[in-house]
């Protein structure tokens, strides 16, 4: 009875007796679904249009956010430096689709996956070559990201949001939102939905599919560099800033590899709920470190009864 009133009682007396931190708790798991969705997004847009698992996505975050940092570093100002990283991501892009997908395409799923993850080898060894390889300072102020903290007083408590990561939730809306906007409304993005949708049928109306995958990858890059500036506000930029993309996976596998809607919903969805269980369940019954695993356990509970996920399209097989 006392177990039962621990989890089912126990934490929504304490959500209601302490509103403001129940706010603080929202707040911070708002701020990591955030993150979570953009890193998830640069995923799925690379899988609806050649069917590849980027498995590169993660150490595409960090040199991105290395570039960016590196090149601060060479004396260039930040704020060209920011274009400068894009173009590399540009040029990288290029470079993964003429170099690595054109001579794999038609070629099975398996090999484009593992081709990814030499993408991923060659550019942790590139990077610390020309980077090395110990930690540094994201150039939070250079690029005129705000350090301070906004405080409340709800409910008679006290609230504290960072400015960096109001910064950082603001810009992802936009970023989201403009991507939302070029799918739908311009005629690359609904080249790109048409190749997500229907390979054979979108190259029969002279889609270019070596075109449509740059771009694809480039916005990728794009996300990437949007993600380690954030990241690499909170923690350093570092090659272990890599590890962040294994959270993305939870997100893909509850809203789907496909859905870019999935994916935006789906890191929410984790970043608020991972952190309510940590606070109000997982340190008082099970000691904490529950966000290591909750993710992950709650997309393997949506699988048994989805396995395409919340937003995925579910399939359809005659035999």
């Amino acid at each position: 009875m006392e177990f039962l009133n621990d989890v089912l009682v126990q934490p929504f007396a304490d959500m209601a007796a302490a509103p403001d931190f129940l706010l603080q708790v929202l707040w911070e798991g708002l701020v990591g679904g955030v993150l979570y969705a953009l890193i998830a997004l640069g995923f799925v847009l690379i899988y609806k249009s050649s069917r590849i698992f980027n498995f590169a996505q993660g150490i595409m975050v960090v040199f991105a956010a290395l570039t960016l940092v590196g090149l601060y570093e060479k004396g260039v100002p930040a704020l060209l430096a920011l274009p400068l990283t894009l173009a590399v991501m540009l040029v990288l892009a290029m470079t993964i689709e003429r170099v690595v997908l054109r001579p794999l395409v038609n070629q099975p799923d398996i090999i484009l996956f593992m081709a990814t993850i030499g993408i991923t080898l060659f550019l942790i060894g590139f990077g610390e070559l020309i980077f090395g390889g110990e930690n540094k300072v994201m150039i939070t102020e250079q690029l005129f990201i705000p350090t301070g903290s906004i405080v409340f007083e709800p409910f008679g408590g006290f609230v504290s949001i960072e400015e960096k990561d109001l910064t950082a939730v603001i810009g992802a809306m936009v970023l989201v939102a403009a991507l939302l906007v070029f799918l739908n409304k311009s005629k690359i993005g609904r080249a790109i939905r048409a190749l997500g949708d229907d390979h054979q049928a979108a190259l029969s109306v002279g889609i270019s599919l070596s075109t449509i995958w740059v771009i694809v990858w480039f916005i990728a890059g794009v996300i990437a560099l949007a993600t380690g500036i954030v990241w690499g506000a909170r923690a350093g930029v570092s090659f272990a800033l890599e590890v962040i993309a294994f959270k993305a996976l939870p997100v893909l596998m509850l809203g789907g590899l496909e859905s870019v809607m999935g994916a935006i919903i789906g890191g929410l969805a984790i970043g608020i709920l991972e952190k309510l269980f940590e606070i109000y369940w997982g340190q008082p019954l099970l000691g904490g470190n529950t966000e290591a695993w909750f993710a992950y356990m709650l997309a393997l509970l949506v699988l048994l009864f989805r396995p395409q996920g919340l937003f995925g399209e579910k399939i359809i097989e005659r035999v």
